[in-house]
Protein backbone atom coordinates (compact mmCIF):
# COMPACT_ATOMS: atom_id res chain seq x y z
CA UNK A 1 0.00 0.00 0.00
CA UNK A 2 1.33 3.43 -0.96
CA UNK A 3 0.15 6.55 0.78
CA UNK A 4 1.61 9.99 -0.12
CA UNK A 5 0.70 13.04 1.93
CA UNK A 6 1.86 16.63 1.48
CA UNK A 7 2.17 18.76 4.59
CA UNK A 8 2.38 22.45 3.81
CA UNK A 9 4.58 23.46 0.88
CA UNK A 10 7.81 21.95 2.18
CA UNK A 11 7.04 18.50 3.64
CA UNK A 12 5.88 15.19 2.27
CA UNK A 13 5.24 11.83 3.85
CA UNK A 14 5.29 8.55 1.96
CA UNK A 15 4.27 5.23 3.48
CA UNK A 16 5.16 2.34 1.20
CA UNK A 17 6.03 -1.30 1.90
CA UNK A 18 5.96 -0.73 5.70
CA UNK A 19 8.47 2.14 5.40
CA UNK A 20 7.59 5.60 6.70
CA UNK A 21 9.47 8.33 4.83
CA UNK A 22 9.47 12.07 5.60
CA UNK A 23 11.20 14.68 3.44
CA UNK A 24 11.45 18.33 4.52
CA UNK A 25 12.70 20.90 2.04
CA UNK A 26 14.62 23.88 3.47
CA UNK A 27 12.65 26.62 1.72
CA UNK A 28 9.88 27.40 -0.68
CA UNK A 29 11.17 30.89 -1.51
CA UNK A 30 13.52 30.93 -4.49
CA UNK A 31 13.61 34.75 -4.38
CA UNK A 32 15.13 34.72 -0.91
CA UNK A 33 17.64 32.10 -2.03
CA UNK A 34 18.70 34.41 -4.85
CA UNK A 35 19.07 37.26 -2.33
CA UNK A 36 21.18 34.97 -0.16
CA UNK A 37 23.41 34.23 -3.17
CA UNK A 38 23.78 37.97 -3.86
CA UNK A 39 24.69 38.53 -0.20
CA UNK A 40 27.28 35.74 -0.41
CA UNK A 41 28.79 37.19 -3.58
CA UNK A 42 28.94 40.72 -2.13
CA UNK A 43 30.51 39.41 1.09
CA UNK A 44 33.08 37.40 -0.88
CA UNK A 45 34.01 40.30 -3.16
CA UNK A 46 34.31 42.68 -0.20
CA UNK A 47 36.63 40.31 1.64
CA UNK A 48 38.79 39.67 -1.40
CA UNK A 49 39.18 43.42 -2.01
CA UNK A 50 40.27 44.00 1.60
CA UNK A 51 42.61 41.00 1.42
CA UNK A 52 44.39 42.38 -1.67
CA UNK A 53 44.63 45.86 -0.13
CA UNK A 54 46.36 44.40 2.94
CA UNK A 55 49.69 44.42 1.08
CA UNK A 56 49.48 48.15 0.42
CA UNK A 57 49.19 48.99 4.14
CA UNK A 58 52.25 50.40 5.87
CA UNK A 59 51.12 50.87 9.47
CA UNK A 60 51.46 47.83 11.71
CA UNK A 61 48.25 48.62 13.63
CA UNK A 62 46.26 48.82 10.36
CA UNK A 63 47.69 45.46 9.28
CA UNK A 64 46.72 43.92 12.61
CA UNK A 65 43.20 45.35 12.32
CA UNK A 66 42.82 43.90 8.79
CA UNK A 67 44.07 40.48 9.92
CA UNK A 68 41.51 40.41 12.75
CA UNK A 69 38.78 41.64 10.39
CA UNK A 70 39.68 38.93 7.86
CA UNK A 71 39.30 36.32 10.61
CA UNK A 72 35.73 37.47 11.23
CA UNK A 73 35.16 37.72 7.47
CA UNK A 74 36.32 34.13 6.91
CA UNK A 75 34.04 32.85 9.70
CA UNK A 76 30.96 34.56 8.27
CA UNK A 77 31.94 33.59 4.72
CA UNK A 78 31.85 29.96 5.84
CA UNK A 79 28.52 30.42 7.64
CA UNK A 80 26.84 32.18 4.72
CA UNK A 81 28.16 29.61 2.24
CA UNK A 82 26.88 26.78 4.42
CA UNK A 83 23.40 28.32 4.67
CA UNK A 84 23.29 28.96 0.93
CA UNK A 85 24.25 25.36 0.13
CA UNK A 86 21.58 24.12 2.54
CA UNK A 87 18.85 26.37 1.14
CA UNK A 88 19.75 25.61 -2.48
CA UNK A 89 20.56 21.88 -2.39
CA UNK A 90 19.55 20.50 1.01
CA UNK A 91 16.70 18.55 2.53
CA UNK A 92 16.00 16.70 5.74
CA UNK A 93 15.15 13.02 5.43
CA UNK A 94 13.69 10.82 8.13
CA UNK A 95 12.55 7.28 7.54
CA UNK A 96 11.50 4.35 9.68
CA UNK A 97 12.34 0.86 8.47
CA UNK A 98 12.61 -2.46 10.32
CA UNK A 99 12.38 -0.90 13.78
CA UNK A 100 15.03 1.75 13.13
CA UNK A 101 14.68 5.50 12.62
CA UNK A 102 17.13 6.94 10.11
CA UNK A 103 17.75 10.68 9.91
CA UNK A 104 19.89 12.59 7.41
CA UNK A 105 20.77 16.19 6.54
CA UNK A 106 21.09 15.63 2.82
CA UNK A 107 22.98 18.19 0.73
CA UNK A 108 23.33 17.19 -2.91
CA UNK A 109 22.95 13.51 -2.05
CA UNK A 110 25.52 13.65 0.75
CA UNK A 111 25.17 13.63 4.49
CA UNK A 112 25.75 11.36 7.44
CA UNK A 113 22.85 9.06 8.27
CA UNK A 114 22.07 8.77 11.98
CA UNK A 115 20.33 5.63 13.22
CA UNK A 116 18.09 5.27 16.28
CA UNK A 117 16.48 2.11 17.63
CA UNK A 118 12.72 2.71 17.56
CA UNK A 119 12.19 0.82 20.83
CA UNK A 120 14.44 3.35 22.61
CA UNK A 121 12.70 6.42 21.17
CA UNK A 122 10.34 8.39 23.39
CA UNK A 123 8.90 11.85 24.00
CA UNK A 124 8.21 12.87 20.40
CA UNK A 125 7.14 16.48 20.85
CA UNK A 126 6.96 20.00 19.44
CA UNK A 127 9.63 22.52 20.44
CA UNK A 128 7.71 25.59 21.52
CA UNK A 129 8.97 28.99 20.43
CA UNK A 130 9.03 32.09 22.57
CA UNK A 131 8.28 35.03 20.28
CA UNK A 132 10.08 37.48 22.57
CA UNK A 133 13.22 35.33 22.85
CA UNK A 134 15.89 36.65 20.45
CA UNK A 135 17.50 33.22 19.99
CA UNK A 136 14.17 31.63 18.95
CA UNK A 137 13.32 34.43 16.54
CA UNK A 138 16.84 34.38 15.03
CA UNK A 139 16.79 30.57 14.62
CA UNK A 140 13.57 30.84 12.61
CA UNK A 141 14.91 33.47 10.20
CA UNK A 142 15.60 32.53 6.60
CA UNK A 143 19.25 33.58 6.77
CA UNK A 144 20.41 30.87 9.20
CA UNK A 145 20.49 27.08 9.23
CA UNK A 146 18.76 25.69 12.27
CA UNK A 147 15.56 26.30 14.19
CA UNK A 148 14.47 22.70 14.61
CA UNK A 149 10.85 22.34 15.74
CA UNK A 150 10.45 18.61 16.52
CA UNK A 151 12.37 16.63 19.13
CA UNK A 152 12.48 13.06 20.41
CA UNK A 153 14.59 11.36 23.04
CA UNK A 154 16.73 8.30 22.37
CA UNK A 155 18.98 6.95 25.14
CA UNK A 156 18.92 10.26 27.06
CA UNK A 157 19.95 12.15 23.93
CA UNK A 158 17.73 14.80 22.35
CA UNK A 159 17.36 14.48 18.57
CA UNK A 160 15.96 17.56 16.84
CA UNK A 161 14.70 17.92 13.27
CA UNK A 162 12.20 19.88 11.20
CA UNK A 163 14.13 23.09 10.63
CA UNK A 164 12.05 26.27 10.56
CA UNK A 165 8.69 24.53 10.27
CA UNK A 166 5.48 26.24 11.28
CA UNK A 167 3.55 25.07 14.36
CA UNK A 168 0.84 23.65 12.09
CA UNK A 169 3.21 21.62 9.89
CA UNK A 170 5.21 20.39 12.91
CA UNK A 171 2.05 19.25 14.69
CA UNK A 172 0.82 17.36 11.62
CA UNK A 173 4.18 15.61 11.24
CA UNK A 174 4.22 14.64 14.92
CA UNK A 175 0.68 13.22 14.69
CA UNK A 176 1.55 11.17 11.58
CA UNK A 177 4.79 9.91 13.15
CA UNK A 178 3.04 8.92 16.38
CA UNK A 179 0.28 7.21 14.42
CA UNK A 180 2.83 5.19 12.42
CA UNK A 181 5.00 4.34 15.44
CA UNK A 182 2.03 3.23 17.56
CA UNK A 183 0.48 1.22 14.71
CA UNK A 184 0.20 -2.43 15.57
CA UNK A 185 1.85 -4.74 13.02
CA UNK A 186 -0.69 -6.51 10.83
CA UNK A 187 -0.69 -10.32 10.78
Amino acid sequence: MENIKAIGNRCSILIKNNVFSLVILPTESKQKTILLLLWLLAWTIGGVIIMFNYFSLTQQSAKLFVIIWLGFWAYFEYKIFRVFMWKQFGKEKLWIKNGTIYYQHNINGRGKIKEFDLTLVSDLDLIELDEINFADVFAQSFWVKGGERIVFTCQDKFVKFGMQLSNEDSTKIILDLKKYINKKPSK
